[in-house]
This record gives C-alpha cells, sequence and structure tokens, in this order.
C-alpha cells in the first residue's frame, strides 16, 4: 500500500489532460459567481423596493378609503342630524308635503353620497327623496289613506342650481315600511343607529341606512333614514388608481362584497361582481380570518402563475374591511426585463472569457503540464531511471517537475523493499491507496492454537520455531484455496474468500481450507512441550460485511469488518465449550450445503448477541464417505427432542451418540442438560438457547 504516491501522480495524469477545460471552467465559474451573486443582489434589491412601493400605493388607498367611508359616515350623520333638528325645533312638520320635500331634496343635492332620505309614520305610511343616478331625481310617496296599495312618484331632472319637475305617476307596490328591521327597531329605540338594508320600494339594492326615531313634544312621529347604497361606494373606488391594474374591494364583517370598482354603478344600474381580481381577495380575506377583521394583514399569493400583493384593513365603519390586490409584474416586471438582457449580457461575456482563457492556459500551462505527465507515466510503470526535469516559465510547474524527479529517486530506493511486480498487481487489480469500502457477502475463518496463552509462557522464545511453522502451514493451505490473509493476530489467523476477487463459491472455498488445514497442522508433527499434537480451533461465517481499505490516510489495512465477521470470531471461540475443532455459521452451512458433511451443534446466542442461531460442526467434504451419517442423524434428532422439550427421548438419542462414538463433547454436554431438564423441566418462558458468556 506504500505506492499510494504513484496513483495519486496517475490520477494527476489524468486531470492535467484537461487542464484548458479546468482553467476555462474556473474562469467562467468566477465570472458567473460574481454575475449571480450581483445579479442576487440587484434583485433583492429592486424587489424590496417594489415591494416597499406596492406598500406604500396601499398606504395611500388605505387613507383615501378610510377618509371616504369616514366622510360617508359623517354625511349620514350629518343630515340625519340637520333634518332631526328642523322636525325637532317644529320649523318643519312631518305631514308638511312640501316642505318635507324641499328639505329632503336639499339633503340629497348638497350630500354625494346619500342616495336617498327616508322616513316612516307610526302607521305604516312611507315618504322618501331618492337618486336616480346623478342628472335625475325622485319623491316617492305611499299612503295607507290615499292610494293604498300604489306608490305615488314625482319626477325630477337636475339642472344646474335648480331641479324641474318632470312628471308623476303611480305604480302599484307592495312595500311595507313597517316590515322593515330599521323602521321597526327605530321606532323602538331612543338613538339613531346602522343597519343593513336591501329591501327598497324600488327594489333589491344593498345599502347601509342611518335611522333613529324623531319625537316632537314628546310624541314619536316616525323613523328617519339616511340611506347610502353601495354603488356610490362603488363608483367611488373605480376612481381609486391601484397600481395600473390593481383593484380594491370592501367586505363586511360577514365577508359579503360591499363594493367593488365600477365607473358605471349608480341607483339606476348595479354595481358589477365580475372582477377578475375579486376571487383574490375572497383568498386572502379566508386565509387571514378574523385576524384580517381586526388589524392590518398582507400576503404574496398566487394565481393562474402570476403573484399578487394582497393586503387587508380595517375600516371605520364597524366590520368592513378594505382588500387591495395588486400584481407584482407592475412592479417587479421591468427589474425582470433588465435582468433578463443582463443575463444575455453576462452569458456573451463568459464565453468570450472563457475562449481567452483556453487559449492562455494551452500555450502557457497544458504544453509544459503534457511533458510533466509524461515524466509520470515512466513512474507509473516504475521506470525510474527514465525520469527528467522541465523547466517552465511557471514556477509551479517547475516545482511540480523537480518534485517528480525527487520522488522517483526516492522511490529507487523504495522498490528494493517492495518488488514492482507486486504494485502493478495492486493497481491492476484497482485497489486504491485510500479509506473506503463496499459492503459484500463473503466468508470470513478466524484460527488459532488451542491453550496458547499457557503453552507461550512456558516456552518462552522457544515458541517462535513452533508458531512460524504453523502459520506456514495455515498461510499455504489458505492461499492455495483462494483465501486472502487479512492479519496475523499473535497466534490467530484472520482470512477471507470473495474479495478483492469475486468467488461465487467463497462458501465452500473456506470451508476447504479450513479442513486443509486441520491436516496441514496434523502431518506437519507440530506438537507443544509436553510432545502433544499441535491442537487448533477454526470459526467461519458468511454474510454481508464491509471490505475494504479500513484505517486513517496515514496507515490503511484491507481488511472486512461487520457483525458476520464478529460471529466468526465469537465461533472459534465455542469450539472450546463444545470441545469441537471447527464450527461454522448457519450461512455458511446454507451456502456450502450439498458440498459439506455437517452436524448443527445446538442453537448458540454468542457474547454481544441476544438472539440465537444455529451452529454447525464442519466434518469433511462431501463424498468422502466415512460412515458418519448415522451417528449425525442420531445426534440432529435428539437436538429436535431437546427442542421441543421432549427430554427423555432427546437422552436416548445423545446416548445411542456416545454409544457409537465413545467419546464426544457436543453429546455430553447435550446429554447432561437432558438429564438435569428431565428431573427438573424449565419454566415456560426457557429457550432452546445457549448463551456464551466469553469472547
Amino acid at each position: 500500500m506504500n505506492v499510494d504516491p504513484g496513483r495519486h501522480f496517475h490520477a494527476l495524469a489524468r486531470l492535467t489532460v484537461s487542464i484548458r477545460l479546468a482553467v476555462s471552467a474556473l474562469v467562467l465559474t468566477a465570472i458567473l459567481l460574481t454575475a449571480a451573486l450581483s445579479s442576487l443582489l440587484w434583485w433583492r434589491t429592486a424587489e424590496a423596493t417594489s415591494r416597499q412601493l406596492a406598500a406604500t400605493i396601499n398606504e395611500q388607498i388605505v387613507a383615501a378609503v378610510r377618509k371616504e367611508v369616514a366622510a360617508i359616515v359623517d354625511e349620514a350623520r350629518a343630515a340625519h342630524t340637520a333634518i332631526r333638528t328642523l322636525f325637532l325645533q317644529n320649523v318643519l312638520d312631518t305631514r308638511e308635503a312640501d316642505k318635507r320635500e324641499f328639505v329632503f331634496l336639499s339633503q340629497l343635492q348638497s350630500q354625494a353620497t346619500i342616495s336617498s332620505v327616508a322616513f316612516g309614520w307610526p302607521d305604516g305610511s312611507f315618504f322618501a327623496a331618492h337618486k336616480l343616478g346623478d342628472r335625475r331625481l325622485e319623491m316617492m310617496e305611499i299612503s295607507l289613506t290615499d292610494h293604498p296599495g300604489q306608490r305615488r312618484i314625482d319626477e325630477y331632472d337636475v339642472v344646474p342650481g335648480d331641479i324641474e319637475f318632470a312628471n308623476r305617476r303611480f305604480e302599484p307596490t307592495e312595500f311595507r315600511v313597517a316590515d322593515l328591521a330599521w323602521f321597526k327597531t327605530g321606532l323602538a329605540a331612543e338613538e339613531p343607529q346602522w343597519f343593513r338594508v336591501s329591501n327598497h320600494p324600488t327594489g333589491e339594492r344593498p345599502s347601509i341606512a342611518f335611522a333613529g326615531p324623531i319625537d316632537v313634544y314628546q310624541e314619536r312621529q316616525g323613523v328617519l333614514a339616511i340611506i347610502i347604497e353601495y354603488t356610490r361606494i362603488a363608483r367611488f373606488l373605480s376612481q381609486l388608481e391601484v397600481g395600473r391594474t390593481g383593484a380594491a374591494f370592501i367586505f363586511d364583517g360577514s365577508g359579503e362584497l360591499v363594493a367593488a370598482p365600477d365607473m358605471d354603478a349608480d341607483e339606476l344600474h348595479s354595481a358589477r361582481e365580475e372582477q377578475k381580481l375579486l376571487p383574490l381577495a375572497r383568498l386572502a380575506l379566508a386565509q387571514a380570518g378574523d385576524q384580517g377583521r381586526k388589524e392590518a394583514w398582507r400576503s404574496r399569493l398566487a394565481s393562474h402563475g402570476a403573484a399578487y400583493e394582497v393586503a387587508l384593513t380595517p375600516l371605520p365603519f364597524p366590520g368592513w374591511s378594505l382588500a387591495t390586490v395588486i400584481p407584482e409584474a407592475e412592479f417587479l416586471g421591468p427589474v425582470e426585463t433588465t435582468l433578463r438582457r443582463l443575463i444575455v449580457g453576462l452569458a456573451v461575456g463568459a464565453v468570450l472569457a472563457a475562449l481567452v482563457s483556453a487559449m492562455l492556459a494551452r500555450s502557457v500551462i497544458a504544453a509544459p503540464l503534457t511533458r510533466v505527465v509524461g515524466e509520470l507515466r515512466h513512474v507509473e510503470a516504475f521506470a525510474l531511471e527514465k525520469v527528467r526535469r522541465h523547466p517552465s516559465r511557471l514556477k509551479e510547474i517547475t516545482s511540480l517537475s523537480g518534485a517528480i524527479a525527487e520522488m522517483a529517486a526516492g522511490l529507487s530506493a523504495f522498490r528494493k523493499f517492495i518488488p514492482a511486480d507486486l504494485v502493478r498487481s495492486l493497481l491492476r487489480q484497482g485497489v486504491e491507496a485510500k479509506p473506503g469500502g463496499t459492503i459484500q457477502e463473503l466468508s470470513v475463518m478466524f484460527i488459532d492454537i488451542a491453550g496458547f496463552t499457557g503453552l507461550s509462557e512456558r516456552m518462552g522464545d522457544r515458541i517462535v520455531p513452533l508458531l512460524s511453522g504453523y502459520l506456514d502451514a495455515a498461510s499455504e493451505v489458505i492461499v492455495a484455496d483462494g483465501g486472502t490473509i487479512d492479519k496475523f493476530i499473535g497466534d490467530a489467523v484472520m482470512a477471507f474468500w470473495g474479495a478483492p476477487q469475486p468467488q461465487a463459491d467463497h462458501a465452500l472455498r473456506c470451508c476447504r481450507a479450513a479442513l486443509g488445514c486441520r491436516r496441514a497442522i496434523e502431518a506437519s508433527g507440530l506438537s507443544d512441550d509436553f510432545g502433544q499434537p499441535l491442537q487448533i480451533r477454526i470459526g467461519i461465517n458468511s454474510g454481508r460485511m464491509l471490505v475494504g481499505n479500513i484505517g486513517s490516510e496515514l496507515r490503511l489495512n484491507y481488511t472486512v469488518i461487520g457483525d458476520a465477521v464478529n460471529v466468526a470470531s465469537r465461533l472459534e471461540g465455542a469450539n472450546k465449550s463444545y470441545g469441537t475443532q471447527i464450527l461454522i455459521g448457519e450461512a455458511t452451512e446454507c451456502l456450502a450445503r450439498g458440498a459439506i458433511v455437517t452436524r448443527e451443534i445446538d442453537s448458540i446466542a454468542v457474547y454481544g448477541r441476544e438472539e440465537g442461531f444455529s451452529v454447525y460442526e464442519l466434518i469433511g467434504l462431501a463424498g468422502e464417505g466415512d460412515g458418519t451419517a448415522g451417528w449425525i442423524a442420531d445426534y440432529e434428532r435428539g437436538l429436535a427432542n431437546y427442542r421441543a422439550r421432549r427430554f427423555a427421548a432427546a437422552l436416548a438419542d445423545f446416548e445411542a451418540v456416545l454409544n457409537e462414538r465413545g467419546h464426544d463433547r457436543p453429546a455430553e454436554l447435550m446429554r447432561d442438560r437432558c438429564r438435569q431438564f428431565a428431573t427438573v423441566a424449565p419454566d415456560t418462558s426457557w429457550r432452546p438457547v445457549a448463551a456464551l458468556t466469553t469472547k
């Protein structure tokens, strides 16, 4: 793995082939990034300014509408007070038709926002002066004594400074003032108040009325009402400039539309409600809820791909709210146009700058670096004697060329320790010298010497020849079966199959190597200090594990890690408990099934894990035929009875194994368990899983 510098230089050589593109990209990126940041800052500033302008326009509109609504309220109160005073001072009698008509008409002419002045008597008679647009007036009277069931109408034309009688007519009517809320409430009230009115002698006309009782000499004469139709407010809204295409709307406390902009609306023509921006105003009213009726509320809403600034503001009239809708395009449209032009200009400039930078990069940087790349190729091939220095006008390239020459000199000494063919082999396999790895399904094996701790203490430095012979024998078998030796840890050998070269039969290879190691150690004649043959223990497991370069940037180890690796290590130690030599996990047994001979030993939970899994003893390879089928079947039948809590039957099966084999530590262990449980049955929470308490 110490050939990492060569691989880095190899990557560098590949990078410098496109140095012109790299330099051009850097220049282009710098230009575009600067332009983007500048444009973004400019856009944000323009957007903030535009929003502020929209807020200012909205404030001006709100001020105008509030002033108009206040004026409407004040005019209605003033008109009511003036007429009421004439009645109270007995200057005018409610039954004096001529004077009454003159006073009512004068109020209509002097107060532009008033639509009607009406009076209702306790007997149900009714009189009103009503505007018919700006050029005509009408007097109407409904009497319960004269012409009952009919409405007398006198029409007047408005001329400069005066009015002229036009005609009189009678029309049938079903209008009854006594049925109206403003009349019934006003007749019983002490002070005038506001009412919402829709029913008029002329038909349905949404309006508000300021109505209250008229008392003369403490005798109630009737109810006087000053009526303002919503059409008058609609005409006022149409005169407001809400941007170029914006609009303003007034809603009452229940969310009903009071007025929308309409220049043609008057007492003869109803206001149009088919407004393009009205749905947005209603949406804003729904989103704001009660908050929008109590305090100012603003939001940005979208409709059909366009954005709008929408504001709600409470008005002086109780429950009324003003909604203004202004398209953002009115303010941001010019900004977007300018921004598009700026982007086009920047794109053209960036392309030109990239072309110029590419030409400079080719002559000043690319050509010298091409020569340096040639030297890196020599380093890659370990033809270190061919490496030369190349001067350049750029200080950095000169330094790089010198560094490569010095590196080649250093590697010339380094290859005395690691042969060049080994380095090339690692490079061909694509094992890069950097931390990283992948998850793969592999098989891993752990081998160690039984009782090695005591053996090494007794033998001291005499253990070295014994250990070397053992490691040589195991390593030779592992390599022969295609295994990768991971590491030596004292007497332990860790190896794995399936990487770096893929091996579809990695589990079988691992099992074959384990059996081969056992035979090799037996055939080697290695013995301990007591002259006893050297005994080994092997644990094997398969599964998904992380394989790759594990470590730091300073030192790496091509190894495997993961839960499956830990289980293999625990299985090696479990041999001590079961008196076996080779234990394999259920994943390995499943992958190699049919090619190996095994017996299921037990279900165990290794140290560090709570859940159990099946463990198998590796007996040999299939087809070797040593007459093991009988006692393996007896053992596994006993294991099934044991798990089913049939301890007496299991005891008989394990005794049969011992009778046939004479000595079998797993059968002895299971026999002792069955005897214990046959005497004292385990509780219902018992599981046939043996927990190993040590590693």
